[in-house]
């Protein structure tokens, strides 16, 4: 190799925005996570002052993390991370609604423990509301980071800055996509493979609403594919497998896909 390519991947290093690394971002999440559901822990406390305590340090790791990216390096961090950690309460009261749209939800979820610890469903959702709420106070890359994460060990695509309401339920998940702009409302299911995805990539498009919109009370059954930011799916519906959908439809609507299937008998040879 020449000494201009050596030269070209220095110079390339030397521009690389400086940012904690991506496991140990993850790792915070995932230890917010497990303090809050020791259903996720090994670790036991013996007193509300040591949960009290491991808040503080997560607290404090998080002004670490926010410290060692040099997009936060002009930002009150202390201050953002408290504000953070402000959210948790009401975080946590949400996600406990997720929990329970799961159990009452999927016959074959027996408790909360199951769903705590073995649904690749919560577990995108728990990260996708932590990363939310950091987008929300203008976290740079963490948010996206952090989702990512999530996304790599479930397969389940959760932009950090989707506007999710509460009691939200996936149920299997592996390839869901859920776009940046989406909406959704209250009380909605999504089954495997659901894409609510924009109608172009077009890079003009990156600061308008280019995802569809789900209202309260929707079931999307897997495969399904709904694109556009002027799509909007009206309350209580339900959204069939495999249809693509680029057009609003009305509450309480059925969409379904017809499909012809053609069975042959062969004769026996």
């Amino acid at each position: 190799m020449s000494p201009e390519f050596y030269k070209q991947i220095f110079n390339a290093q030397q521009q690389t925005e400086v940012v904690p690394p991506n496991q140990a971002i993850a790792n915070w999440a995932l230890n917010l996570i497990r303090l809050l559901y020791p259903e996720r822990s090994e670790t036991k406390f013996s007193s509300p002052a040591e949960i009290e305590k491991a808040f503080k340090q997560l607290e404090h790791e998080l002004v670490d993390l926010l410290n060692a990216t040099k997009a936060c390096c002009d930002d009150d961090n202390a201050e953002k991370a408290s504000t953070f950690f402000e959210m948790i309460p009401e975080l946590y009261r949400v996600l406990n609604t997720d929990i329970d749209a799961i159990v009452t939800g999927d016959p074959a979820a027996h408790n909360r423990f199951e769903v705590i610890r073995a649904y690749p469903g919560f577990f995108a959702i728990s990260f996708y509301r932590i990363a939310h709420a950091l987008l929300d106070l203008e976290t740079p890359l963490l948010p996206r980071i952090i989702t990512e994460y999530a996304h790599s060990q479930t397969g389940i695509d959760i932009h950090p800055a989707a506007e999710i309401g509460e009691h939200f339920f996936i149920d299997h998940g592996t390839g869901i996509v859920i776009g940046e702009t989406t909406i959704i409302g209250n009380h909605v299911k999504l089954y495997q493979g659901v894409t609510l995805g924009a109608l172009s990539v077009d890079k003009d498009m990156a600061f308008i609403k280019r995802h569809p919109t789900v209202e309260d009370h929707v079931i999307i059954y897997s495969g399904a594919t709904i694109l556009g930011g002027e799509t909007v799916i009206g309350h209580h519906s339900t959204i069939g497998g495999n249809v693509w959908l680029t057009k609003s439809v009305p509450p309480y609507s059925t969409v379904y896909h017809r499909a012809l299937v053609d069975v042959v008998k062969q004769n026996n040879v």
